[in-house]
């Protein structure tokens, strides 16, 4: 019987595991298909604290993955495929058949950041597409970027990167924004701000340098064209990873865990990171709720042998 299992390999993830591990309950990290997670898709990370020069992304995961390793995390490569209650302990069986049973649970499964589905998309993925302004917008100085998406979060980051880009063209496959009245209006009348409406993106381009433009195609007369950029930003939401957690944990209406603070709906069992964030997703603040998580579970398995 596992004292902790933590799922994810993220920020929030390893972070929880440094806790836990430090706590001496021998934590165990499930990594997930992409161990490190979103941040293994970010060369350059300039916002994290501590590092004045900016630092690698996949080396800052890394280097928190050695820390946890260093006060006695365990890792396991695969994915839980379902989760089961049991009395006072849980039951997570992983894509191999192994099952492990455990006194507490943190979730750190993250969101998938959603993209259009173009194969240009994924080639020039952390070479100019990203889908987080407030990560990757200073990136952008005195350049043309591109945003793909009509709600309140294509708006909101079409003007936070207005703050750095040159210009900022907004691509929606319709011919009015799904932004509230506000968000919209701010947008539109933005002087920086470009929209091609009923519009959709075909391919993005680019050389060896990245992003250099996209290749657009008008939805009402089939006109291409093409618009120069060298940051390509997806805002047409973000997918959280619970599905295994379907029916078991509360959730809001797109899927994100509902928690108080970091404690979900099943007793021993928290959340940290973009799985239950649907307005930061930042990695300090995932690393933030990390912790706090694992100092829930450490409380909890405290009060339950003081109550054994």
């Amino acid at each position: 019987m596992e004292n902790v299992v933590i799922i994810g390999a993220g920020a929030a993830g390893l972070t929880a595991a440094i806790y836990t591990a430090r706590a001496n309950l021998s934590p165990i990290v499930i990594e997930g298909m992409q161990p490190g997670g979103q941040l293994t898709t970010t060369s350059d990370v300039e916002n994290y604290p501590g590092f004045p020069n900016g630092v690698d992304g996949t080396m800052l995961m890394a280097d928190m993955r050695a820390q946890a390793e260093r006060f006695g995390t365990r890792y396991i490569f695969g994915e839980v495929v379902e989760m089961q209650a049991c009395d006072s302990m849980y039951s997570l069986q992983l894509t191999d058949g192994e099952t492990i049973e455990t006194k507490t649970v943190i979730i750190a499964t993250g969101a998938t950041a959603k993209y259009l589905g173009l194969p240009s998309e994924e080639a020039f993925l952390g070479r100019g597409v990203s889908a987080c302004a407030t990560c990757d917008g200073a990136f952008y100085r005195d350049l043309p970027v591109v945003v793909v998406g009509g709600g309140d979060t294509a708006c909101e980051e079409a003007i936070f990167l207005t703050r750095f880009a040159s210009k900022v063209t907004m691509v929606h496959r319709r011919d009015a924004f799904r932004a509230s009245k506000i968000m919209a209006q701010r947008a539109i009348e933005h002087e920086k701000i470009d929209i091609a409406w009923n519009t959709v993106v075909e391919e993005v381009l680019g050389d060896e340098s990245g992003v250099i433009g996209v290749r657009l195609r008008n939805r009402e007369n089939d006109e291409v064209s093409e618009v120069e950029c060298k940051g390509y930003f997806s805002a047409i939401g973000h997918k959280p990873n619970t599905e295994v957690f379907a029916g078991m944990l509360e959730t809001d209406e797109v899927g994100y865990l509902v928690a108080d603070g970091v404690k979900t709906s099943l007793a021993g069992v928290y959340a940290a990171g973009d799985v239950a964030d649907r307005i930061y997703r930042q990695a300090v603040t995932a690393a933030g709720t990390g912790c706090a998580a694992a100092l829930e579970a450490e409380r909890y398995l405290e009060n339950q042998e003081h109550s054994a």
